[in-house]
């Protein structure tokens, strides 16, 4: 069974950092695209950014672009997110996610792709 626990959230003034972590568990991590999405009270869960199985293939969000970046370690079984200049609409549950699909060709960009969800961590960016 996948597991996917998030850690790493928590609150930050605008402008400070964060990085998010997600152990996997329970299958071959390293042959899976990983993806980090994000739900703002009141608003649609949206992928933030996503990772080829290999690392070697990666997505953003336009509101991600040049702040976010996502990496993974294959040998800890870790995909990490790690959030600069974090701006109060930042603010959301953010969830580590991935899907069914060994050795996929390229990434997910759309959350109802997804098949498997972390349980989410709270970032939230005071001004």
């Amino acid at each position: 069974q996948v597991q996917l626990v998030e850690s790493g959230g928590g609150l930050v003034q605008a402008g400070g950092s964060l990085r998010l972590s997600c152990a996997a568990s329970g299958r071959t991590f390293s042959s899976y695209a990983m993806g980090w999405c994000r739900q703002a009270p009141g608003k649609e869960r949206e992928v933030v950014a996503a990772i080829s199985w290999s690392g070697g293939i990666t997505y953003y969000a336009n509101s991600a672009k040049g702040r976010f970046t996502i990496s993974r370690d294959n040998a800890k079984n870790t995909v990490y997110l790690q959030m600069n200049s974090l701006k109060p609409e930042d603010t959301a549950v953010y969830y580590c996610t991935t899907d069914n699909l060994p050795l996929r060709i390229g990434v997910l960009t759309e959350t109802r792709a997804y098949d498997y969800w972390g349980q989410g961590t709270q970032v939230t960016v005071s001004s």
